[in-house]
């Protein structure tokens, strides 16, 4: 397989003069919380990150990890592509099994349909993923039981390395963002949506600075940033999407 290739990733450099220009408030949020480091990991197999994401949904990393490497040893090695195991393999996984290596009911109904779609050519494999724009693989995926708008969304920025999505509906997106900007309440969705029309084409960096804000705000190092100037939105800026049952925050 050809290796797989991502678009490159500003440097702090790059981004400082867009933001300095549009937002003072995320301009010296950039400056005082040092290089952009989002590290991107390409997408080797839609199917495995996707079911891992299934898997992983609303329980701790570590029993995440330790379901997983039960349902890989469920399937004999001939039956693994990519370290784990191919959606045909999966399909004739009975549900029994599946459950009683840790998945639930709805886990195992997610795990299925994916697994499916894979099969059916409804979920791009990576070459034809890594070709699509943002909006496409969102509508693709997200027409999989249990994976929602925030699943593909973090896909995009960090397996896929787009430069350009903003995850409104994640808590610490929104957390960064209300710290940031001397808000008292969260942004809606919406809001955040347009405010950060003003971030293009670098949102995928704002998202990162934001979650930097609250980092920096629990350890108590944050400075003083500008006060938010009311910006406009931008011509042409969209609703925001809600959130589809699967959706998670990070």
């Amino acid at each position: 397989m050809p290796a797989l290739s991502t678009p490159p990733q500003p440097t702090r450099r790059r981004l400082a003069p867009h933001f300095a220009a549009v937002d003072p408030v995320m301009a010296a949020l950039i400056e005082a919380a040092g290089p952009y480091r989002l590290r991107v990991q390409p997408c080797a197999s839609p199917f495995r990150h996707l079911a891992e994401a299934i898997i992983g949904q609303q329980i701790s990393g570590a029993a995440a990890r330790a379901i997983t490497a039960r349902v890989v040893a469920l399937v004999a090695d001939g039956e693994h592509r990519d370290g784990f195991p191919t959606p045909g393999a999966v399909l004739a996984l009975p549900d029994t099994t599946l459950r009683g290596a840790g998945l639930s009911a709805s886990k195992v109904l997610a795990l299925r349909d994916l697994a499916l779609k894979t099969a059916g050519g409804e979920v791009p494999q990576s070459q034809q993923l890594y070709s699509l724009d943002d909006e496409t693989i969102i509508e693709q995926l997200t027409a999989v039981r249990g994976i929602g708008r925030w699943t593909v969304q973090m896909m995009l920025m960090f397996q896929l390395g787009r430069t350009d999505v903003l995850p409104t509906a994640d808590f610490g997106v929104r957390n960064g963002f209300r710290i940031a900007y001397r808000r008292r309440t969260l942004p809606t969705p919406g809001e955040l949506l347009v405010y950060g029309e003003h971030w293009a084409p670098w949102r995928s960096a704002a998202a990162w600075y934001l979650w930097r804000a609250v980092d920096l705000h629990r350890a108590g190092t944050l400075p003083v940033l500008p006060k938010p100037a009311r910006l406009k939105a931008r011509a042409g800026a969209r609703a925001a999407p809600q959130p589809r049952s699967g959706a998670r925050t990070r």
